[in-house]
């Protein structure tokens, strides 16, 4: 029982489990019922993403001091109720079962799954590998 963070889209590893896309909106042109069937995920849950002016903010980002201000960002906003409910639930659920947290970016280092990895951790999630 453990928490993977992954980049959806790419293939699903042995054990992952239940596959929650943490992104602001679906893939695009992909129809509802192949998300789950094209690796993307099994279940959408926009709380965790980052708001949409924290988005255009990270498409913006080309410095070492831009992505820490957008973690930084993006740390306050998952301070909001729903959001801190949510990852103490996720956190929760990882030592019980196998959960994937992700979004589409390429990399992770410039991608709010590092900080939410560390939110998850910080919240006594049991991250697979580790």
């Amino acid at each position: 029982m453990a928490l993977h963070v992954v980049r959806l889209g790419s293939p699903r590893t042995p054990g992952e489990g239940l596959r929650i896309g943490t992104v602001r909106r679906p893939p695009r042109g992909v129809a509802r019922s192949e998300f789950a069937r094209q690796d993307w995920y099994d279940v959408w849950f926009p709380t965790l993403a980052p708001s949409p002016e924290l988005v255009k903010q990270a498409h913006g980002a080309t410095t070492a001091a831009d992505w820490n201000a957008f973690f930084r960002h993006y740390k306050a906003e998952m301070k909001a109720p729903d959001a801190a409910h949510a990852l103490d639930l996720l956190a929760a659920l990882s030592q019980h079962s196998d959960i994937a947290v992700g979004c589409y970016c390429e990399d992770e280092a410039h991608c709010h799954r590092t900080a939410l990895r560390e939110l998850l951790v910080a919240r006594g999630a049991k991250l697979a590998g580790g």
